[in-house]
């Protein structure tokens, strides 16, 4: 496959700080390529150095082999972004508001309508193209902000957290447009903190964390990497003590504790669960049991120490 995006120790710096850390990544052509990852993580530091908005404080980065920094102009016609930020003018229509963004890109005249009719179609706002957007509600709002990335045709599309407070709808809506875009050839870029959504949606998926991708591949790669196969969630009554102990009890390979919430990795759940009816520091304070094999979720709490829904 050739790739649509290479990025090669990609840093950023905010006034001392390192927002992103030397990020190397390589996106197919046509792949719907997920950067998951907790609020702060870096990930929108990188779709903006990606996309030109921002500069990079180090390394470099190619769209379909254009330079980023030294070819930006040929790199931004290859490329739109569909921002966190709703980019919309709310007194405009739907149409409206794509007839703006496509003569602003530079679309010629002659393909204008086409290009609107197109990205009306393609994200389900036909219908209500007429409507100005403040009647909209947020997911069509959503939906229309992809929209207008998609009216300059571009043959890599960055995704930042599309469905952030979208009705359930709405993100059916924001998936089949991103999965019909994969079907025209289109490469997606698609940042997320909710691990179902990159679970169902990305064909690769880079954990990102403090600025760092700390780990890259399909699903069933990132579950490989885990030293076990199922855990064991116990949540205790309070108050929230600290468990101390647990590490040494043979089939525990690794504990973590939140609040009431404790965590212990295995790979014999079967087997450890009576041993753990009869510890002293855990006597009494059992309210509930799960038992659940590895997810990307799991996965997720291995590698960074921390649980992605608490961020």
């Amino acid at each position: 496959m050739s790739a649509a995006l290479v990025t090669k120790n990609l840093r950023r710096s905010y006034d001392g700080r390192e927002a992103v850390r030397g990020v190397s990544l390589e996106v197919n052509e046509g792949e719907i390529f997920g950067i998951l990852g907790p609020n702060g993580a870096g990930k929108t530091t990188t779709l903006s150095m990606i996309s030109t908005r921002i500069w990079p404080t180090g390394g470099d980065a190619w769209v379909f082999g254009k330079h980023v920094v030294k070819d930006v102009h040929a790199a931004r016609r290859l490329l739109n972004v569909a921002p966190q930020e709703e980019a919309l003018y709310p007194t405009l229509t739907g149409q409206e508001n794509l007839e703006f963004f496509a003569r602003l890109y530079g679309v010629p005249k002659a393909e204008r309508g086409r290009r609107v009719a197109d990205a009306l179609e393609g994200v389900e706002l036909t219908s209500r193209k007429d409507d100005i957007v403040q009647s909209y509600s947020g997911g069509m709002r959503r939906r229309l902000n992809l929209g207008c990335a998609l009216v300059s045709a571009p043959r890599l599309v960055l995704l930042d957290e599309p469905t952030v407070g979208v009705d359930p709808q709405s993100r059916v809506h924001i998936f089949e447009a991103v999965r019909k875009l994969r079907t025209q050839g289109v490469t997606i870029l698609y940042t997320t903190h909710y691990l179902a959504e990159a679970e169902d949606l990305c064909d690769r998926i880079a954990i990102m964390d403090e600025g760092n991708i700390v780990a890259l591949g399909t699903v069933p790669e990132l579950l490989g990497l885990s030293k076990t196969s199922e855990v064991i969630e116990l949540r205790l009554r309070p108050p929230a003590e600290r468990v101390e102990g647990l590490q040494a009890v043979e089939g525990v390979q690794r504990v973590e504790q939140s609040g009431p919430l404790l965590r212990l990795y295995t790979s014999r759940a079967e087997e450890l669960l009576p041993r753990l009816w009869s510890e002293p520091a855990l006597e009494g304070r059992i309210v509930q049991v799960r038992v659940s094999p590895v997810s990307l979720e799991t996965i997720f709490i291995e590698l960074t120490g921390k649980d992605l829904r608490d961020e």
